[in-house]
């Protein structure tokens, strides 16, 4: 075999190989969810965390480090969310580009957040200097999100870029004609009172009207005490409680106890994707959450 005829056969090889697969990590699930919707077979995926641990707590352990060691884009909430855990992964896996640059891509630097608190003071519980981060639960943000994310795919991994606009466009009608399904179905809600566990739902409550009266939490990210739930069983009667909501992973015996002193139901909400059998991507979850609130009312 002459040399000339081995260089040919080799590049013809190189040349049918398919490009290499972009390595994600995902925070939590709602983002590996995106990230699969905008990427399809373009990125390999792994996601931290599921919908049955608190984000807020996560150990960063020697498997988490090594997802972290590979990646060439780290997805995250933001806003702190992850502060607890984020910066000792990408410490100690090395991994300078995950840490900033393009490499790095926080959710909520994209959108607008609410509940920014005007000064901090930890007295005042687990707040975030940069917002509420619990922002998957709006659908219209979550568009915003997937127009930056789909843009820094493409900049990190030029070769496709032509099939992340294809997604985006995809997933981008799918995802506006379900926002009007789920608005119209979610008609029955509007004006509707709920207590809830953490103050997780902000944003889901604001785009649906429907109005927060009281928390499970004295203050956010403090446990519930017992004279605090009993303060509530008043608030949750004579104001007019349709729902005590917490999160597929929160503990439900607090929301329990005031729903059987009140008889207002607990409901358990999938809060992101795999929360539940039916919450299996971004479509599910919101299909989900609308269905469990709508069966609380009597």
């Amino acid at each position: 075999m002459s040399k000339i005829y081995f260089v040919a056969m080799l590049l013809a090889a190189m040349v049918s190989l398919p490009a290499q697969a972009l390595n994600v990590f995902a925070c939590e699930p709602e983002w590996g969810s995106l990230v699969h919707e905008l990427a399809g077979d373009s990125a390999t995926i792994d996601v931290a965390t599921t919908a049955l641990q608190d984000v807020h707590q996560i150990e960063a352990k020697p498997s988490l480090i090594a997802k972290m060691r590979r990646a060439d884009l780290v997805v995250c909430s933001g806003a702190d969310l992850e502060i607890g855990w984020l910066p000792q992964l990408i410490m100690q896996s090395g991994n300078s580009h995950a840490g900033s640059g393009p490499g790095n891509f926080m959710a909520a630097d994209q959108i607008t957040t609410l509940e920014k608190p005007s000064q901090l003071d930890r007295a005042a519980g687990d707040i975030h200097a940069q917002g509420n981060p619990h922002f998957q639960m709006d659908p219209n943000r979550v568009l915003a999100i997937a127009n930056a994310l789909d843009a820094r795919l493409a900049e990190l991994d030029a070769a496709h870029a032509a099939d992340y606009r294809k997604h985006l466009a995809d997933f981008t009608t799918r995802w506006q004609a379900a926002i009007k399904a789920w608005e119209t179905k979610a008609a029955p809600l509007k004006g509707k009172k709920v207590v809830v566990h953490h103050g997780s739902w902000i944003y889901l409550l604001q785009w649906l009207g429907m109005e927060q009266i009281g928390a499970l939490e004295p203050k956010p990210g403090i446990p519930p005490t017992s004279a605090h739930l009993s303060g509530l069983i008043d608030i949750t009667k004579n104001q007019g409680a349709f729902a005590i909501l917490r999160a597929a992973y929160q503990d439900p015996k607090p929301g329990d106890w005031l729903s059987e002193r009140t008889g207002v139901p607990a409901v358990t909400l999938p809060f992101t994707v795999g929360g539940d059998a039916q919450a299996k991507d971004l479509f599910g979850l919101f299909d989900s959450t609308i269905d469990k609130l709508l069966g609380a009312i009597k």
